[in-house]
């Protein structure tokens, strides 16, 4: 088509002008800006689901763990990788009243969750997934270097004390405060409910 109107415009001379090419020159800006929207949109739903069959992954593997050990264990050395993060660590504060927990988990004085939490810059409600630049208060509880992360509450029940999971990246962009926490809530739900068999079994 572009063809055409061109060979039309040099018949028709230098002194005319033929609005069909100016309208074919936009139709093809306007097609340009779909095929790339249409781009971006295939793009995301394979993200999402992408992300979807991982945490679906994990979610089975922590079902497979018969007792809590072999449960914390898995976090870092097994659903870590699965997940494609660099740390994934299950924080509680100190508690006498605690069953002993698998080595694996980090225990830390009570506060400090709420301190962490407080690092952000901004303070979400107790049942909030928090996501953000991972501050240098939170490395020792990765045990490394991590650009964003992931702070998850973690429910244990009335009278027992305040715990979190906790995700990190190397990738500065895998954890944003813009990003969508369905699935991170979903994974956490399930998580809580298999540690909280575990620990009563």
């Amino acid at each position: 088509m572009r063809a055409l109107v061109a060979a039309r415009e040099a018949e028709a001379g230098a002194n005319v002008v033929d609005i069909r090419g100016r309208a074919m020159q936009a139709l093809e800006t306007r097609l340009d800006r779909l095929e790339q929207a249409h781009e971006g949109v295939i793009a995301a739903a394979y993200d999402n689901q992408s992300g979807t069959a991982m945490i679906h992954r994990a979610v089975l593997f922590l079902l497979e763990q018969p007792d809590l050990g072999d449960l914390v264990g898995v976090l870092q050395s097994d659903i870590a990788p699965l997940l494609r993060i660099e740390t994934l660590r299950l924080v509680v504060e100190a508690d006498p009243g605690l069953p002993p927990l698998p080595e694996d988990a980090v225990i830390v004085p009570e506060g400090t969750i709420g301190l962490v939490v407080a690092a952000g810059r901004r303070a979400p409600r107790g049942d909030d997934i928090l996501l953000r630049s991972a501050p240098a208060l939170t490395r020792t509880l990765h045990g490394r270097a991590v650009a964003s992360e992931a702070l998850m509450p973690v429910d244990l029940g009335p009278g027992r004390p305040r715990a979190m999971m906790l995700m990190g990246s190397a990738d500065a962009g895998r954890f944003q405060p813009a990003h969508g926490t369905d699935l991170l809530r979903f994974f956490l739900q399930a998580f809580r409910l298999v540690l909280l068999d575990r620990m009563a079994g």
